[in-house]
Parts: C-alpha cells; structure tokens; sequence
C-alpha cells in the first residue's frame, strides 16, 4: 500500500489547514485502523489521532477540540482538520495504519509561524 499526505502549508497561530492522506487501497485501514502522525523537528515521531476499526474516532490529548480527523471511503481519502494551531503542532504530518504496517509515505510539513 501506498500512504501519501498533503495539504500541509505555513500558517499563523490560530488559524486552520486541513491534510488529506491518499491510500493505494483501504484496505489496511479497514483491517488495522488509520491513524495520523507527526514529527517535530528534534523529537521522535508521535501519534495525533486516528480512526479504529470499530469506527471510534480517538486523539491525543494535545490536539483533542483542535483536530478533527474524517474520511471519505468512496475516494480512499482520510483527513485531517486543523484548527486554532499553535506553534508546537509544527512538524511533518504522515499518515499510517494504527498498527504500523505500513511503510510510511510522504509526509507534509506543517508550520505555525507568525
């Protein structure tokens, strides 16, 4: 399977982006669960949210009333909304099933700057 996010950008603290993460196929989300991901600069890649297999939508607590993850089946397309960003959610954002399965794809940076 091939994971590709985009729809990262520069942006001000506060303000919203939303990524997209494309998938070769569902399939391994169906079975695994998807998840999104982040790695700041220095700092080991950690967990932001994801979609398990029983449908429940979970996320960390640094992003929890901030982020809001969606997906569209149909087109093998998972989202990420983005609201009131703060500088520490800067970082390369990847998406991957909740496992870790899969080989990790393209990430899309995201920055909070003003």
């Amino acid at each position: 399977v091939q994971l590709q996010a985009s729809g990262g950008g520069l942006v001000q603290p506060g303000g919203s982006l939303r990524l997209s993460c494309t998938a070769s196929s569902g399939r391994i989300f169906a079975m695994n669960g998807m998840g999104w991901y982040r790695q700041a600069p220095g700092k080991q890649r950690e967990w932001v949210g994801g979609i398990t297999t029983a449908d429940s939508i979970i996320y960390a607590d640094s992003v929890k009333g901030r982020f809001t993850i969606s997906r569209d089946t149909a087109k093998n397309t998972w989202y990420l909304q983005m609201n009131k960003l703060k500088p520490e959610d800067t970082a390369v954002y990847y998406c991957n099933d909740l496992e870790l399965k899969s080989p990790w794809g393209q990430g899309t940076q995201v920055t909070v700057s003003s």
